[in-house]
C-alpha cells in the first residue's frame, strides 16, 4: 500500500537503487567475493598521505565539517587554474547530479542522454519528474551528434555525456567535445561527466573555460584517486550556476574526514601518477586474459575493460558463472551494449584469479 502522505510523483516511483551493490550480493550468496572487479573502484587504494590525513581527522569528527570546503576548494582552484567561485563540492558526482537536476529540471522538462549510459543520472531525472529522451550509442561510443539533435528536437534542459564513457570505456578527443559544446542549444546545459579523466590519454578533455555557460564539468576522487568510499566530487562551471548549488545542496554533507582525505590525495600527484600507470597495466592484462579466452576487449580510457562475449545472453550467463565462483563483475543493461562484460582493474592477485577462473566459468553454461 502506498503511503498517502507521499507526493503523487514520489508515489509513482519505484523504491530502488540504480545498482545492486556487491555487499547485497554477498549477503544473498552467504559468502564474500574473492575478487571485487565490478564497481570501478581503485583496488590500489588512496595515497598513504590521504589515509594518514583521514586518520588524523577522525579525532575531530565530533565537529561539523566546513560547509564551504574552503581548504579543498582553494587547493583545487590552484591545481586547475580556475576561481574559487567556479567550484562546488558534492557527495560524489552522484550527489552533484541530484542537485543539478533539482535546480534545472521541472516536472515534464526534457532531458537527453544515451541509452545505456550512467543510470544514476536517469534516477535523478525521474525523481524530479523530468522526461528522459535517449539516443543509441554509435560504434560503442556515446554519439554527440545524436545527443545535440535530440536536444534541439525536444527543447531539452540538460544533455548528459560522460567522457571517458561508462560502461564501455570509450572516449572522444578534446576537439570533438569542444565542438559539441559549441553546438549546445540555447537554454540547454551539457553535463560533462569526467569521472574517469585521470585514466584517459592526453588530449581527451578540452581546456577548462569556467565562464562558459553551456557546460558544467563534473569530476571525482572516487576513481583514480582511490577514494570512492568518502563520496567526494566536484563541479566546475560558470559562477552563477555554481552559486545556485547553494540553494539546494546539503551544506554539511561532506565530513571532515572526507575533506581531509581528498585534500591530501590532491596534494600527492606522484602517487596519482603511479596509480594511473597501474591502471593502464591492469587494462592491458584484462584485455589479454579476455583474448586468451575468445573474448574481444574494447579499447578503454577508464579503469575497466569491456570484454565482448558476442551476445547479451552469453554475457548474462558468464556474469552469473563468475559470481557463483566468487568474482564480482557487472555488465551493461541495454542491448547491444549488453554483449559485453565489464571488468574493473584489479591487483595482480585479482587478475591471477580472473585468469584462472574465467575459462572455468565459460564452461559452466
Amino acid at each position: 500500500m502506498t503511503d498517502p502522505r507521499l507526493t503523487p510523483l514520489a508515489a509513482a516511483l519505484p523504491a530502488t537503487v540504480p545498482f545492486v551493490g556487491p555487499e547485497t550480493q554477498e549477503r544473498q550468496r552467504g559468502a564474500s567475493f574473492r575478487a571485487r572487479l565490478g564497481a570501478n573502484e581503485s583496488v590500489f587504494g588512496p595515497s598513504p598521505r590521504a589515509i594518514q590525513a583521514m586518520a588524523d581527522a577522525a579525532a575531530e569528527a565530533w565537529m561539523y565539517p566546513d560547509p564551504e570546503s574552503f581548504d579543498l576548494r582553494t587547493a583545487l582552484s590552484r591545481h586547475l587554474g580556475v576561481g574559487m567561485g567556479n567550484l562546488v563540492m558534492g557527495a560524489g558526482i552522484d550527489g552533484l547530479l541530484g542537485s543539478l537536476v533539482r535546480l534545472t529540471v521541472a516536472p515534464g522538462d526534457a532531458v537527453v542522454t544515451s541509452d545505456g549510459a550512467y543510470p544514476t543520472f536517469n534516477y535523478h531525472v525521474a525523481g524530479y519528474g523530468g522526461t528522459l529522451h535517449k539516443v543509441p550509442y554509435r560504434d560503442d561510443h556515446e554519439d554527440p551528434d545524436a545527443l545535440i539533435a535530440r536536444a534541439h528536437d525536444t527543447g531539452a534542459k540538460l544533455i548528459y555525456l560522460s567522457n571517458p564513457d561508462n560502461p564501455m570505456g570509450s572516449w572522444h578527443d578534446a576537439d570533438r567535445i569542444a565542438r559539441m559544446i559549441e553546438e549546445v542549444p540555447q537554454g540547454c546545459l551539457l553535463v560533462l561527466d569526467e569521472a574517469y579523466l585521470e585514466c584517459a590519454p592526453e588530449g581527451t578533455a578540452p581546456p577548462l573555460d569556467p565562464e562558459d555557460t553551456r557546460v558544467v564539468r563534473m569530476r571525482t576522487f572516487s576513481k583514480a584517486y582511490g577514494l570512492a568510499g568518502i563520496r567526494m566530487g566536484y563541479a566546475i562551471g560558470q559562477p552563477d550556476l555554481i552559486a545556485a548549488f547553494g540553494r539546494v545542496r546539503n551544506h554539511f554533507g561532506l565530513s571532515r574526514v572526507s575533506q581531509a582525505g581528498a585534500l591530501a590525495a590532491l596534494r600527492d600527484q606522484t602517487y596519482l601518477a603511479e596509480t594511473v600507470s597501474r591502471i593502464a597495466a591492469a587494462r592491458d592484462r584484462i584485455a589479454r586474459i579476455g583474448q586468451q579466452n575468445g573474448l574481444t576487449p574494447l579499447p578503454s580510457a577508464a579503469n575497466f575493460v569491456a570484454l565482448d562475449t558476442g551476445s547479451g545472453d552469453r554475457t548474462r550467463n558468464l556474469l552469473n558463472a563468475l559470481t557463483a565462483r566468487g568474482i564480482f563483475t557487472r555488465m551493461p543493461g541495454v542491448a547491444p551494449l549488453d554483449r559485453c562484460i565489464r571488468i574493473s582493474c584489479g591487483s595482480e592477485d585479482d587478475l591471477d584469479l580472473l585468469a584462472d577462473t574465467l575459462p572455468k566459468a565459460l564452461t559452466d553454461f
